[in-house]
């Protein structure tokens, strides 16, 4: 497990170069289930950020990418934001990869974000907690283990109107059958 200090400084310094660029962007992944849920171990940072102004803006990014301590291949990154498709920074600072995601998979996801305070003194958009718990959803329907536990605390620590929603954006997405599914189970191994 990396130090926390070491995703404070990662994602102190992607943060600046999307904010100069004004590209909208959120944390998702293994660090919502943190911030909404239970800590676990992840090793690595996700993050979803606006295709549109990526692209508008993709040659001064690529360029402030270049002046950074961040590792891409830039054809690569090139083609994932045009398909919409992940692609990955590798930090070699602090030898931590991020997994950017130039598309919402919630539609709508980045215009809902919130700003928590996952450092001292240090806030940062994050997806909210009804939009965590669809996506950790259809990452589970794709194959993902660790989104079942993440799900279930996620949806624990939610309010009953933010399960309503939970259970909305399930049946929207045709999966309230899984959604029941995984919150029956059990976090620990029987």
């Amino acid at each position: 497990m990396f130090p926390v200090d070491t995703f404070h400084k990662t994602l102190a310094r992607i943060a600046a170069i999307l904010t100069r660029h004004q590209i909208r962007f959120h944390l998702t992944g293994g660090l919502t289930g943190t911030a909404y849920g239970e800590p676990r171990m992840t090793q690595d940072i996700d993050l979803v950020i606006d295709p549109d102004q990526t692209s508008r803006v993709m040659d001064a990014f690529l360029q402030s990418l270049s002046e950074s301590d961040f590792l891409f291949d830039e054809p690569s990154l090139r083609d994932a934001v045009q398909r919409g498709e992940m692609f990955q920074l590798l930090d070699q600072r602090e030898v931590l990869k991020l997994d950017l995601y130039p598309r919402e998979l919630i539609e709508g996801e980045l215009s809902r974000s919130e700003n928590m305070e996952l450092f001292a003194g240090t806030m940062f958009p994050v997806v909210c907690r009804v939009d965590a718990a669809a996506s950790k959803l259809v990452w589970i329907s794709k194959g993902s283990h660790k989104s079942r536990r993440d799900l279930r605390a996620i949806y624990r620590t939610a309010s009953q109107a933010e399960q309503a929603e939970m259970a909305a954006h399930a049946s929207r997405l045709g999966l309230a059958d899984l959604l029941a599914e995984v919150l029956a189970e059990p976090d620990e191994i029987m």
